[in-house]
């Protein structure tokens, strides 16, 4: 447990020295140009202390980022104080999880620990039973009802749905330069599951709502961490199958797909949980089309709204979607220039058709049918 701790404390003054330089913060105080957002604190409004372990790394300008920017809002607003520790993404970091989760749990710091994803609910699990007082939240997993943990989780099939709808539009759109005339695209995966294929679910059928017989090259990194394992697969898609549109579903791995698009010069990208052509840079962000957002972020600061109306939802599963800001889609930017108004209005029609339930988008999760592995085969290239 000591070396736990050792390491702990490594990764905490790690993300303290990225604040110096305009990075993550490990804490901040109530002084913010945030005051006007629905971060903004109340007069006598309980200031939380709050624990972000990153199973992953920051700076993957998508999946986690977006969490630590809705955490460093309400910092700013002045309405957490908030540690974030790094835990590491690979195989070799994963056994060290529960140790750091256990660690932080014992220490009684923090009013709530956060922590994200489908990898995490076994660790979870086992270390929320073990300190029942603890208050917890994870974001993007379903697995158990706890009664000490809020689980939130998006409509990652919706936003896949108008991502697809807009990448189908676009691919033939020959008189863009790079584009072609073969209706292929491409999804670069993490890791084969469900939350992934929940994604993957809306962004076929959103596609096949625009062309039923387009083509979609589907392929995973089973890593969430390392570009070149993403950009090795889009080089394939777009040299072998003729792929000018691919949809990074893989956090900083599915960044290398970017990569693979502006080297080959005959592929754009499209980003995923944060706007990441605003982080890119002006070179990926010139071939990054839009992003499918799942506003983390966002679904963290409701979080924290419901904690100060005293309705936080312990022990249930709460589902995050449009209405709720949720999730949604780039549309400015590359967007607002590069597509045309046809495609521009096939996309408007997804959202609003999906925001009003004439558009129902079926989820991978709990989906033992397989649906989507089966929809999936259908449509390779």
């Amino acid at each position: 447990m000591k070396k736990i701790m050792a390491l702990t404390l490594a990764s905490v003054l790690a993300v303290s020295m990225l604040a110096g330089c305009g990075g993550s913060s490990s804490s901040a105080d109530s002084s913010s140009a945030a005051d006007s957002s629905s971060a903004s604190v109340e007069e006598g409004q309980t200031v939380y202390n709050v624990c972000n372990l990153v199973n992953g790394t920051l700076g993957d300008k998508s999946f986690f980022d977006s969490a630590e920017a809705g955490l460093a809002e309400l910092a700013a607003a002045g309405r957490i104080t908030y540690t974030t520790i790094e835990m590491g993404g690979t195989t070799e970091d994963e056994p060290k999880w529960e140790g750091y989760l256990e660690e932080v749990s014992a220490s009684g710091e923090y009013d709530v620990i956060v922590v994200g994803t489908y990898q995490m609910p076994d660790q979870l699990k086992n270390v929320s039973e073990m300190y029942p007082d603890q208050k917890y939240v994870i974001y993007d997993d379903t697995s158990y009802e706890l009664p000490n943990v809020a689980n939130l989780y998006f409509a990652q099939n919706d936003m896949g749905y108008m991502v697809g709808t807009f990448a189908a539009a676009m691919t033939t759109e020959t008189s863009i330069e790079g584009i072609n005339e073969d209706a292929v695209i491409g999804f670069v995966g993490g890791v084969d599951s469900p939350v992934i294929n929940d994604f993957l679910y809306g962004f076929i059928l959103g596609a096949q709502s625009v062309n039923p017989d387009i083509k979609i090259d589907t392929r995973y990194t089973n890593d969430y961490v390392d570009p070149a394992k993403g950009k090795e697969l889009a080089e394939s898609m777009i040299n072998d199958n003729n792929c000018d549109i691919i949809w990074g579903v893989s956090g900083n791995a599915g960044n290398g797909a970017a990569e693979a698009a502006l080297e080959t010069g005959k592929a754009y990208f499209i980003g995923v949980d944060s706007d990441q052509e605003a982080t890119f840079s002006a070179e990926l962000a010139a071939i990054t089309l839009t992003s499918g957002l799942k506003n983390i972020g966002s679904g963290l600061i409701w979080f924290f709204d419901q904690m100060d109306a005293d309705a936080a939802p312990f022990g249930e599963h709460t589902l995050l979607g449009i209405a709720e800001d949720g999730v949604g889609m780039v549309t400015d930017k590359n967007y607002a220039t590069m597509a045309p108004d046809s495609v521009k209005e096939l996309v408007e029609a997804a959202m609003a058709g999906i925001a009003d339930g004439s558009i129902d988008v079926p989820t991978a999760i709990g989906d033992t049918t397989d649906g989507v592995i089966t929809l999936r085969e259908s449509v390779k290239p």
